[in-house]
């Protein structure tokens, strides 16, 4: 059983290699990770997701062939012994409706992870995903309200959890597709908590992040100047300090 499974995924990873040639150059998909302006000398970090999270995409692909192709069996089952005419003729489209979706379904498990980048500078953070409609998002530092870590119980059994970058505008008060346009979900990644770390020094880096750090919390930060008197306040001032005078006096 272990060696069917292995020449199993043997095939389909072959099947898809030959697939992922032929979709990426049909549609021109970018083989490179995205771009980023930078600082002179500086290297942005481009990155993909942890192997893990292709196998994490694996086993919900496993669970969801399991499940979809079971119910084609038991229906064709109950097709065949209530008219065996009729099951025997569809035999061969009842197969061909459940081997040819977990193949589509294997592919597009691959394309998602192989089309996934992630990239970041000192200032922003760059997603881009997709083959068919190629999306990228980008997010600057100082727009960023909220950096969270999101772990389920299967991630953790992979390794692996999603970064969720929050920027102005994506809390409650909004609609979810308005919402997801200001978050940034970093998925799959083993260094989550670590990645978070390194966003949030780069985040109080810009000195207008907006997530309350310090600004003025150390003897070197400029203290911000009182407010001026205007003339019309000293104007007051003076009457006022007049008519004291004569009531004393």
């Amino acid at each position: 059983m272990a060696a069917l499974e292995k020449q199993t995924e043997r095939a389909a990873e072959f099947l898809y290699t030959g697939t992922w040639q032929i979709l990426s150059n049909w549609f021109r998909v970018p083989q490179t990770p995205p771009t980023l302006p930078t600082e002179p000398g500086e290297e942005p970090d481009a990155f993909k997701p942890a192997i893990g999270f292709l196998k994490y995409l694996k086993l919900w692909f496993w669970i969801g062939l399991f499940i979809i192709d079971i119910a084609i069996l038991i229906g064709w089952l109950v097709l065949t012994i209530a008219v065996p005419v009729a099951g025997i003729l569809l035999a061969i489209p009842a197969l061909a409706l459940a081997v040819l979706p977990d193949i589509v379904a294997y592919v597009a498990v691959h394309l998602k992870y192989d089309t996934t980048w992630y990239v970041m500078s000192d200032r922003s953070l760059r997603i881009r995903r997709g083959i068919w409609i190629i999306h990228e998002m980008t997010f600057t530092f100082e727009n960023v309200q909220n950096v969270k870590v999101v772990q389920g119980p299967l991630q953790r059994y992979f390794g692996i959890a999603d970064l969720i970058v929050e920027t102005a505008g994506s809390g409650g008060g909004q609609d979810q597709s308005q919402a997801a346009l200001n978050q940034g979900r970093v998925e799959g990644v083993a260094d989550a908590w670590a990645l978070r770390d390194r966003i949030m020094v780069k985040l109080k880096a810009t000195k207008s992040a907006g997530l309350g750090d310090d600004r003025y919390d150390d003897e070197s930060s400029p203290t911000p100047s009182p407010t001026a008197w205007s003339s019309e306040q000293l104007q007051v001032l003076r009457a006022i300090r007049n008519e004291l005078v004569l009531m004393g006096d």
